[in-house]
């Protein structure tokens, strides 16, 4: 069929899907493991693996110079994790605040966590060091399928004028997917009134450029509503509440919770954390035991409707509890310019003057109706993995399944249940296999945990060699001197 329809091939065993920092941290483990360029393709269609997240944390209010919610030593650069972030920046500011920071944390100090600004330098280093850039093929990838004889074909779109044909297929014996997450997920309300009335101008994602609400709000006083209660939630607040400091802005702002914690909750007594004033407080995406504790070994043993309670019982959305932006709700309140509140917005509709009304419904059913002139929603990244166009053509044609939270199910070393194909092999890791026997596959030390196992399991299969003390303290070293792999 490929040679039917003038499709040129390429050879090459390993392939891995997205570009991004999912595929970036696999690859950086197989080079390491000594497979050579020649043998790893990365089909993208950005021009540098940290550049979706860069974009996504900016708009976010997460410039460069800000600390991101990761802990010191989950390192996407250094599989090693030594030395850690944080003596890395005490080394290089030539001062100890660091290590006192986080040989005192949380007691004494929030959790230490690095500077955005620090982890994408540190990946562009990296990234030259593996020659990351020569084993790119840019474009859009259209599908992933089982071929006869086993492996697979992955064809490719190559930008337009790159190549004479409009169609590359990628055969190999091994797939990664590290694609991130599917789409932007909107409340049904909100994308309502956008659709309805055309309006992407007043009621915005997180994750979408939104910089003229701060820009306008410099100019004038107004009124936002910020939807959600995660981590993006608190760091819009922050941007708020800063511009209100540094800029003396007279901004309102309206903040509601669809769940709304009061206090300390939980399942039972031994996974119960901190909550209050709307929130639900936790130091980092898991708790640190799904990384290589208690819980990491529990997960790995259950199944189904069970998998899917313990992912439940440890909780949906929940963000750090750091001291500045609590004292500035603090003072928000007190002086009566932050507002929060719990309900449910059944629907948004144009006001006077171009503002916004949005009717709430209180969990008593009491109704009310709050004017603003803007409304950031926050509730979050994941849309339905069907929503991308791999995954989708996997679910329909190449045997691959939902796990128990509804994404792709994956075996514990990633690879994609029902996809085999011959001797070879689709593996997947990041936010869409979110439901796994690993919890915590959206984070940087997840990606890292998902790239061990899949280049050991390549181990099993003689793919490539394995790892021991010896090499990996040669490797290390090479890494520490910048060297090439």
């Amino acid at each position: 069929m490929v040679a039917a329809a003038g499709i040129p091939v390429v050879d090459v065993p390993f392939v891995t899907v997205g570009g991004g920092i999912g595929s970036f941290v696999t690859v950086d483990y197989l080079r390491i493991y000594g497979v050579p360029t020649s043998q790893i393709r990365v089909l993208t269609n950005i021009d540098h693996p940290w550049q979706t997240y860069e974009y996504l944390t900016r708009c976010s209010q997460i410039p460069r110079t800000e600390r991101i919610r990761s802990d010191s030593s989950s390192r996407p650069d250094n599989l090693w994790g030594f030395p850690s972030y944080a003596l890395e920046e005490a080394w290089k500011d030539k001062s100890l605040k660091h290590l006192w920071h986080i040989g005192t944390e949380p007691i004494l100090n929030d959790y230490w966590t690095p500077r955005a600004g620090t982890v994408f330098k540190n990946l562009e280093r990296e990234a030259k060091r593996i020659d990351y850039f020569s084993m790119v093929a840019k474009g859009n990838v259209r599908m992933v399928r089982k071929r006869h004889g086993g492996g697979y074909f992955t064809i490719l779109t190559p930008p337009a004028g790159a190549t004479p044909t409009k169609r590359i297929a990628f055969r190999s014996r091994f797939v990664h997917l590290a694609i991130g997450y599917p789409g932007l997920k909107f409340l049904p309300d909100l994308q309502e009134f956008r659709e309805k009335h055309h309006d992407y101008h007043h009621v915005v994602n997180a994750y979408e450029p939104h910089e003229h609400i701060y820009e306008f709000l410099k100019t004038q006083p107004g009124t936002v509503m910020v939807r959600g209660g995660g981590i993006v939630a608190s760091r819009i607040l922050q941007r708020l509440m800063d511009d209100r400091e540094k800029f003396g802005t007279q901004t309102q702002i309206v903040h509601t919770f669809r769940t709304f914690v009061s206090g300390a909750h939980g399942p039972s007594v031994f996974m119960r954390r901190r909550g209050g004033d709307g929130w639900a407080y936790q130091g980092f995406n898991y708790p640190k035991s799904v990384w290589g504790g208690q819980l990491k070994a529990e997960m790995r043993k259950l199944e189904g409707a069970e998998r899917a309670q313990k992912y439940k019982d440890m909780g949906g959305t929940n963000t750090p509890k750091r001291r500045r932006w609590q004292s500035q709700m603090k003072k928000g309140r007190r002086e009566g310019w932050y507002h929060n509140m719990q309900g449910v917005v059944d629907k948004v509709e144009p006001g006077p003057n171009g503002r916004l009304v949005s009717h709430l419904r209180s969990e008593d059913g009491r109704q009310q109706q709050f004017l603003a002139d803007f409304i950031i929603d926050c509730t979050g990244l994941t849309a339905d993995i069907a929503e991308h166009r791999v995954i989708d053509d996997l679910l329909r044609h190449s045997g691959a399944g939902r796990n128990p939270v509804n994404r792709l199910d994956v075996e514990r070393h990633f690879e994609v249940k029902g996809a085999a194909s011959g001797d070879g092999v689709l593996y997947a890791s990041g936010t869409a296999t979110l439901g796994g026997y690993f919890p915590g596959v959206d984070t940087f030390l997840g990606l890292q945990i998902a790239a061990q196992e899949i280049a050991d399991d390549l181990g099993r299969r003689r793919f490539v060699k394995k790892m021991g003390p010896l090499r990996s303290t040669a490797q290390w070293l090479r890494w520490a001197r910048n060297k090439a792999v």
